[in-house]
């Protein structure tokens, strides 16, 4: 959601919390609603949609919101803003996405048009954000300028008040006589059949949106609505002051017939590869099912060669819907005759189809998926086990995937997983699971300990954690910390929480740190649960991190104009402050490795433009500015003191911060929707995509080695906006996903996923 100035107070007061967020300020004012700002427990910033009073008890805006929360849920993608929490049949209905701060294209256009490298991105955004959507099984029907916001990582579709299923013929708001959109943004057939309009209807919206964003006017501009209509329809569209280069693309999307206008994959792939013309890694890696005899045919910059085919010839069939000759199936087909053509190497002219035609390339099918409990795991070969490339140490390690019991990939969230090296053991958490041990030779349940209920999400609730000897875990959504003996999961003390956040220091035993927010934190004996001390250190604000091993713990606490942060080192068996330092700009703990402790340096709006680190000896302060902003970053640091930065875009930054050895390393751009933490290990980098996909990368170029298929949630929202980062147990790589799964595969072959 937009920032914008504060809106005249309504008739009817505005509610002072939406179900546990409470309401900080008015963004904005539309109308079905009011929008406020908000934080989650977590800290994640929100924007909480509350419908207006008058509309609260009128059952068409009803079910228009509730329509709207059941799209949004739908949709978790990179250029999407995505839900975290909803309450439709609230009093007052609202609902919370993860809040953007940026203006909308609209106000944007108002200051100057787009460049030519601007549209581009925004292009590959915008085509981006509807492929996810369309995946959704949705079209969202009303793309138009104040529907897009511009965030710093880019674009963010909003608004999915009129979206509907593929198949939806008619409700309450597509009666006939009723028109449903924005007149110079809609496409001739929802003018001539409404009740047929699909996901081409908003690729048509696609490209009047980048005409406004060029010139300031829309292609089919008029002061009356019924003449921008036959114009939409017999016209064609007016694209002077259009770059040059993007005529052609936008030509093509503006195609009346639905049929002539180009695939989405296509339009991503053209636009990013404009828009980052020396980035390899912003094309997709997806490896191509195995052929006979153990050949192998890798699309996108992976190791290997890059084959392609025609359709029909043979195994490489399979990718897409219209693949062209040459080596990578991304790139479009040139026609039998082509006219001239602009510098993005698309045909002028009507007949585009077959210039554009290149579709969705199938990505490898996951492994086996089932309705399996915790205690009924599905053990077997990997994926190509027996083909001559495999190596002898993959061979031996066998692929695996469980569910467990309530997890079936609804809307409760997915599992999340961490490895206990010091027993050898898996301990997950999953919806309806407060904890359960795996044993990550074949996914079998030693034992697991039912939840009462509650949500469980990924940025609040962390996977149980092994310390004092016992298995220490917070049941989803609840307010105890408990300790479970490791042999049979039965309790062996707990604790209520409080609203305080826990913190497990390294070392044996360890402690446990219970953090207030005002500041206060108590420390326990992992193994007994009982007080070891009880200070007041740090404030309103302050966040407390784990050190590296045994070392100290921190607490971070910014300035109150956040202008600068005080980090201090504390004894966690004593708490003695053991140094403190000031750092300039406003600082969240990454992590801490090889004697140093990460930062991540964010602006006053959540953006993350640095990375931080602190030496433990010296208390040196070392600043590596990052090139690209990054929307609500959050980081993982390696062994090595590698920082990992990814954010809402779902690109991987990786950052050296010490002497002789600073900057950027590289940057991957997943193409995914959103991605997890990263997990680094060895010369691997993985991460856990938002359809559940395994991303495995080279550690030393940022270059993708393998992954797995999708796994798709079932519910309402089949990508989750937020996921845990992927566990590495030795020789496999644990993900969790979507459709509610645990999965592991072998480490030694990312290829052979």
């Amino acid at each position: 959601m937009p920032r914008s100035a504060q809106q005249p107070q309504p008739a009817h007061p505005e509610p002072e919390f939406a179900g546990q967020y409470r309401l900080e300020s008015v963004l904005g004012s539309g109308g079905m609603g009011v929008v406020h700002l908000a934080s989650s427990a977590s800290g994640l910033r929100l924007a909480v949609k509350v419908v207006h009073a008058e509309f609260a008890a009128d059952p068409e805006f009803r079910a228009r919101f509730r329509q709207e929360v059941t799209a949004a849920r739908r949709v978790s993608g990179a250029f999407t803003a995505a839900v975290v929490d909803a309450d439709p049949e609230a009093e007052r209905p609202w609902m919370a996405t993860l809040f953007v701060d940026g203006p909308t294209l609209a106000e944007r256009v108002k200051r100057s048009p787009l460049t030519a490298p601007e549209l581009c991105r925004l292009g590959a955004g915008l085509a981006e954000a509807l492929r996810d959507i369309h995946r959704a099984g949705l079209v969202h029907r009303d793309l138009k300028p104040s529907n897009v916001l511009m965030a710093p990582d880019g674009p963010k579709v909003i608004d999915f008040g009129i979206s509907r299923p593929y198949d939806y013929a008619s409700d309450l708001r597509t009666e006939t006589g009723k028109l449903i959109g924005t007149p110079p943004f809609m496409a001739p057939e929802q003018f001539q059949r409404p009740r047929e309009v699909g996901p081409a209807a908003d690729v048509f919206a696609m490209g009047a949106v980048l005409v406004h964003a060029a010139t300031g006017r829309g292609p089919f501009d008029s002061d009356s609505p019924y003449l921008v209509a036959y114009q939409v329809v017999h016209h064609e569209p007016d694209l002077a002051g259009v770059p040059e280069e993007l005529v052609p693309l936008i030509s093509a999307c503006l195609e009346k017939d639905p049929a002539e206008r180009p695939a989405l994959d296509a339009l991503i792939a053209q636009l990013r590869s404009a828009a980052y013309p020396t980035s390899e890694v912003t094309r997709a890696f997806i490896p191509e099912p195995r052929r006979p005899g153990g050949a192998r045919a890798v699309v996108g910059p992976g190791p290997g060669p890059h084959v392609g085919r025609r359709p029909g010839s043979g195994a490489g069939a399979a990718f897409g819907s219209g693949s062209g000759s040459g080596d990578d199936p991304t790139h479009l087909r040139k026609p039998a005759a082509a006219p001239r053509r602009g510098r993005l190497g698309l045909p002028h002219g009507r007949r585009r189809r077959t210039a554009l035609a290149a579709g969705a390339v199938l990505t490898a099918a996951a492994v086996g998926l089932g309705g399996y409990a915790w205690t009924d795991a599905m053990s077997g070969s990997a994926p190509g086990a027996g083909s001559p490339g495999r190596t002898a140490a993959a061979a031996a390690v066998r692929a695996w995937t469980v569910t467990p019991a309530g997890g079936s990939g609804t809307d409760t969230g997915t599992p999340v997983c961490a490895y206990a090296a010091p027993l050898g053991a898996l301990l997950c958490k999953g919806p309806g699971t407060t904890a359960a041990r795996l044993d990550p030779a074949d996914g079998r349940t030693r034992w697991s300990v039912p939840a009462a209920g509650g949500v469980l999400r990924a940025e609040l609730d962390r996977a149980p954690v092994f310390a004092g000897g016992l298995v220490h875990t917070v049941a989803p959504g609840g307010g105890r910390l408990q300790a479970l003996d490791p042999a049979t999961g039965t309790e062996r003390w707990s604790v209520p929480l409080d609203g305080r956040t826990v913190v497990h220091t390294g070392g044996s035993p360890g402690t446990v740190l219970l953090a207030s927010p005002e500041g206060r934190v108590t420390a326990l004996d992992p193994a007994t649960g009982g007080r070891r001390w009880s200070k007041r250190l740090g404030g309103v604000g302050s966040a407390w991190a784990a050190g590296e091993g045994a070392g100290p713990a921190f607490v971070v606490t910014p300035s109150g104009d956040g202008t600068s942060t005080q980090v201090r080192a504390v004894d966690p068996a004593t708490g003695a402050v053991l140094w403190q330092q000031r750092a300039p700009g406003q600082l969240r703990v990454a992590g801490s490795a090889a004697g140093a402790l990460f930062l991540l340096a964010n602006d006053l709006a959540d953006v993350t433009v640095a990375v931080v680190r602190i030496d433990g000896r010296t208390r040196e302060v070392r600043r590596v500015a990052l090139a690209a902003r990054v929307d609500q970053g959050q980081a993982s640091v390696g062994a090595d003191g590698t920082v990992y930065v990814v954010g809402l875009s779902g690109g991987l930054t990786a950052v050296r911060v010490e002497a002789g050895r600073r900057g950027e390393l590289w940057r991957y751009e997943s193409l995914a929707s959103r991605v997890s933490r990263a997990t680094a290990a060895g010369d691997r980098v993985y991460l856990s995509a938002a359809d559940g996909r395994l991303i495995a990368l080279d550690a030393r170029r940022g270059t993708p080695v393998g992954q797995t298929g999708p796994r798709l949630g079932k519910g309402a929202n089949p990508l989750k906006p937020t996921l845990a980062a992927p566990a590495v147990t030795g020789d496999r790589v644990v993900g969790t996903a979507p459709d509610g799964s645990v999965f592991a595969v072998p480490a030694a072959d990312p290829a052979g996923w």
